[in-house]
C-alpha cells in the first residue's frame, strides 16, 4: 500500500469515528447511565443477586429499626459529656464534707459576759501583775491563745483600756492540744491601707471588724464575734464553759485604727 493509499483510508476511518455517537451502541441510554450501572460493573455490585422486591423490604425493615432506634435514644436519658457539669460535682462534693466535719463538732454555747464599773480598781491591780499591761499598736491584732485543762471547766477574762475602745472576740480551736502555756501572738492587719481612720470615743456595739471575717483554719469555731467594745468606759469581762479540747483564741484587735496605739490591761484565768 502506497504512501496516499494509508492517507485515504486513515481518514475514512476517522471520520467514521467522528459520525458515531453515545447513543449509536445499542443497549445503553443516558436513562440506563442514571437508573443502572452498566452490565460489565453490575458484577462487582453486592447487591446483584437481590431483587427489587427484596430490596424494597431490607429497606422498610432498615427504616423501621432506625425509628426504634430513634425513638430508644428519646427514652433514654441524654448522657453527661465529659467536663459538663464536673466541677459541680466536685463543689457538692466538696461543700457535702465541709459539711460532714462541721456536724461533727458539738455546737458551741454562746459565753457569759459581763461590764463592771470598776475600772480604776482593775487597772491598778492588774499593773502589779506581770505581762498584764500590754500596748497594742494601729493595725495590730493581738490574740491569746489559752488551751483547755483537765484541771478546770471554764475560762475567764477581764480587760479594759486606757482612752479609747479595742475589738474583741472570742474563737474556740478544736485541734488536738499540743502545749498547756498561755501563749500571745501578735499580726498586722493586711488591709490597714483601705481602712478609715477610726471614730474615737463611746462607740455602739454592732461594728464587726474587718480581721474577723474570715478564717482559714477549718477547725475554728466562733464563739464571740470581734466587737469594738468601750472597754475605756468599764470592765469587760465573760467566761465560756469548755466544749471539749481544744485552745480559746481571745483577739484583741486594733487593726481597723490608723492612729492611735491602745494600752491593754487584761487577765486570763481557769475557773473549776
Amino acid at each position: 500500500m502506497t504512501a496516499m493509499e494509508r492517507l485515504e483510508a486513515s481518514s475514512e476511518l476517522e471520520s467514521r469515528l467522528s459520525s458515531l455517537s453515545f447513543s449509536s451502541f445499542p443497549g445503553i441510554t443516558s436513562q440506563q447511565c442514571v437508573n443502572r450501572p452498566p452490565d460489565r460493573l453490575q458484577s462487582t455490585s453486592l447487591s446483584e443477586s437481590i431483587t427489587p422486591s427484596q430490596n424494597q423490604a431490607a429497606m422498610d425493615d432498615s427504616r423501621e429499626k432506625s425509628g426504634q432506634l430513634s425513638e430508644g435514644n428519646e427514652e433514654a436519658p441524654a448522657e453527661q459529656a465529659p467536663g459538663d457539669g464536673a466541677e459541680d460535682n466536685r463543689s457538692s462534693g466538696s461543700c457535702q464534707m465541709s459539711a460532714e466535719m462541721k456536724a461533727q463538732t458539738p455546737p458551741l454555747s454562746p459565753p457569759t459576759t459581763w461590764t463592771s464599773v470598776e475600772l480604776k480598781e482593775l487597772k491598778a491591780k492588774l499593773r502589779a501583775e506581770k505581762d498584764s499591761v500590754v500596748t497594742v499598736y494601729r493595725g495590730d491584732i493581738m490574740t491569746v491563745h489559752v488551751p483547755t485543762v483537765p484541771e478546770a471547766r471554764k475560762v475567764c477574762w477581764e480587760f479594759a483600756t486606757d482612752g479609747y475602745d479595742i475589738g474583741f472576740g472570742v474563737y474556740f480551736d478544736w485541734s488536738p492540744v499540743t502545749s498547756r502555756a498561755i501563749t500571745v501572738h501578735i499580726s498586722e492587719s493586711s488591709d490597714d491601707e483601705d481602712e478609715e481612720e477610726e471614730l474615737e470615743g463611746p462607740v455602739t456595739n454592732g461594728d464587726v471588724e474587718k480581721g474577723s471575717k474570715s478564717h482559714a483554719n477549718s477547725n475554728l469555731a466562733e464563739i464571740l464575734p470581734v466587737y469594738r467594745q468601750d472597754s475605756h468606759l468599764s470592765v469587760h469581762g465573760g467566761s465560756h464553759d469548755f466544749p471539749g479540747e481544744g485552745t480559746y483564741l481571745l483577739k484583741f484587735d486594733n487593726s481597723y485604727s490608723l492612729w492611735r496605739n491602745k494600752t491593754l490591761y487584761y487577765r486570763v484565768y481557769y475557773s473549776a
